[in-house]
């Protein structure tokens, strides 16, 4: 298929299209370069520098590419930014979500695969039996940031382009994703912003009292979740987590003994709209997608910090 993903210079992007490259595919990627990196790109994508709230621009590369099918990776996603900036997330994340949708009817595509997020969507909602974690698709949503509405939006938009136009979709609900290829700043993650002050001996801060949960996924499992996910006859919302809840002291434990870390972690007040707990189910994706989490967080982590180190 030809196939274009979005924010494919992006960290989770740019193994979502090597993976769809190493299936055989054919990858159109489409990167504002916001958060993405040129050097991301992986050979044999075609590359455009373009902007997915352009629906001109977006309406002639799918003329011209012929595009078949979405992976829709590009979003702002970083949730502090979004409370303090919530118009510019909804211009990107909304706006930008239904222009691909209406192209998508347009042309008649194949399938649409969305990022969504667990975390963010989930909040600290509950299930229906009242026993809250971990998070199954039936629980219910609870966002405690701009971000988690955004991606919730799309994917009752999905379900409404597929129910009046046909349009097939799996969205899938993100936890928290880490790896190779991951900035340290800007919407990094806890895990590459340690192992990039650890490396370097500098100091590294915790929020709150670390004991936060997170269901910490590495990536090249989220990609295949994606591969999956776009040649399946699957439609509908996944989770696509562990399912092993790692609290942040844990995760700096671990990359403490790996990088050889001799410091120990400030602990600063914990920001407004950070989950306190979160993990998915994911037993669906297992049974409808043929999709479980292959790599042990600690295997992950030594990965990526090996990673890290190449890069220094």
């Amino acid at each position: 298929m030809n196939v274009l993903v979005t924010g494919g210079a992006g960290f989770i992007g740019s193994h979502v299209a090597e993976a769809l490259l190493n299936a055989g595919h054919r990858v159109v990627i489409v990167d504002n370069l916001h958060t993405g990196n040129r050097a991301n790109i992986p050979a044999g994508a075609t590359f455009y520098d373009a902007d997915i709230v352009d629906q001109a621009r977006l309406a002639e590369i799918f003329a011209k590419e012929q595009i078949e099918a979405i992976s829709h990776q590009a979003a702002l996603a970083n949730v502090r930014e979004s409370m303090t900036d919530p118009l510019d997330y909804a211009r990107v994340n909304l706006l930008g979500s239904l222009v691909l949708l209406e192209l998508a009817r347009k042309h008649n595509l194949r399938k649409i695969v969305f990022a969504s997020t667990g975390g963010a969507v989930y909040g600290e909602g509950a299930s229906p039996d009242n026993d809250r974690l971990p998070f199954t698709e039936r629980s219910w949503p609870q966002p405690k940031d701009n971000y988690g509405p955004n991606k919730l939006s799309v994917e009752y938009h999905l379900d409404l382009y597929h129910k009046n136009y046909n349009l097939p979709y799996v969205a899938l609900r993100y936890p928290n994703v880490y790896g190779p290829r991951q900035n340290s700043k800007g919407e990094a993650g806890v895990i590459a912003i340690f192992t990039a002050a650890m490396l370097q001996g500098e100091p590294t801060r915790i929020t709150g009292d670390g004991e936060q949960i997170r269901d910490f996924t590495y990536v090249a499992d989220i990609a295949r979740a994606n591969l999956l996910a776009l040649t399946s006859d699957q439609v509908g919302i996944f989770n696509v987590g562990t399912g092993v809840p790692s609290s942040i002291n844990t995760v700096h434990d671990y990359l403490t003994e790996i990088t050889h870390y001799d410091q120990e972690p400030t602990y600063i007040p914990r920001p407004v709209g950070e989950v306190l707990a979160t993990y998915l189910d994911s037993s669906k994706a297992d049974r409808d997608l043929g999709w479980q989490a292959r790599v042990s967080l600690q295997e992950g982590l030594r990965q990526t910090v090996e990673w890290f180190r190449s890069q220094q």
